[in-house]
């Protein structure tokens, strides 16, 4: 580990209200590319890197990170199953993983968001697009673009028998299912706003309470559970 990652790791975790960001990839250069970015930031600060799968589960479970950057293409243990570990660790369901790829198109993509990680970004993306990613998913946003929904319900339906009754939706209103069935189709809250004719906060608070009575993490995870529940169907996608 670098001097400078070293001084990340001894801040103490809620020291400050700047969102802690864990850098994994086994690339020392891409580490610190991001590194210099982040830390430029009043509101971020890396609170610490790692250079494989284990090393970041194990950084991860010691210093609390709001959010992980994590390559998938990882020695040892792969950024796939490190994100599963994190995500399945119920001590550690306040961290968001955003996955690195190399392509958008990458492979994994789908497995990642199965794996609970909150969306994705291309490692040579616009420095302002990394930024504002940070920042959207330590607020529960994801980060899916209505193209890549699409790829993904695509996904469920070329490998996926016919949707599964999903009980707990019988927990939600008739409005929720409907901004579920929105969100599961790339839809925003300002854009399921105008379908549904409220305002972007009324749509945001039914996105929240179905997230919360479904017990997902984030709206990646409502997508998936939009389609999986038979919500959405791959002759919506237009």
């Amino acid at each position: 580990m670098t001097g400078d990652a070293m001084t990340g790791d001894a801040m103490t975790p809620g020291a400050s209200t700047a969102i802690r960001v864990l850098l994994a990839d086994d690339q020392s250069l891409v580490r610190a590319g991001f590194r210099a970015l982040l830390d430029a930031q009043p509101d971020i600060e890396v609170a610490g890197e790692a250079a494989d799968g284990d090393e970041a589960v194990d950084r991860v479970r010691a210093l609390r990170p709001d959010v992980v950057l994590m390559d998938i293409r990882m020695p040892r243990l792969d950024g796939l199953e490190a994100t599963r570990r994190i995500t399945d660790d119920p001590d550690l369901g306040e961290v968001r993983v955003v996955m690195l790829t190399t392509f958008e198109l990458d492979e994994y993509v789908f497995e990642a968001i199965r794996a609970g990680a909150s969306g994705f970004l291309v490692k040579d993306t616009e420095p302002e697009e990394l930024l504002r990613a940070v920042r959207a998913v330590v607020h529960g946003d994801a980060l899916l673009s209505p193209g890549v929904t699409r790829r993904l319900i695509e996904e469920f339906a070329a490998r996926s028998k016919a949707p599964a009754a999903t009980a707990a939706l019988g927990a939600l209103t008739e409005r929720e299912r409907e901004v579920m069935a929105l969100v599961g189709i790339g839809l925003s809250n300002e854009e399921i706003a105008r379908r549904l004719v409220v305002s972007p906060l009324t749509a945001k608070t039914h996105v929240s309470r179905a997230m919360v009575k479904l017990g997902a993490r984030d709206r990646a995870q409502l997508v998936v559970l939009a389609y999986e529940s038979g919500l959405v169907r791959p002759g919506w996608l237009g």
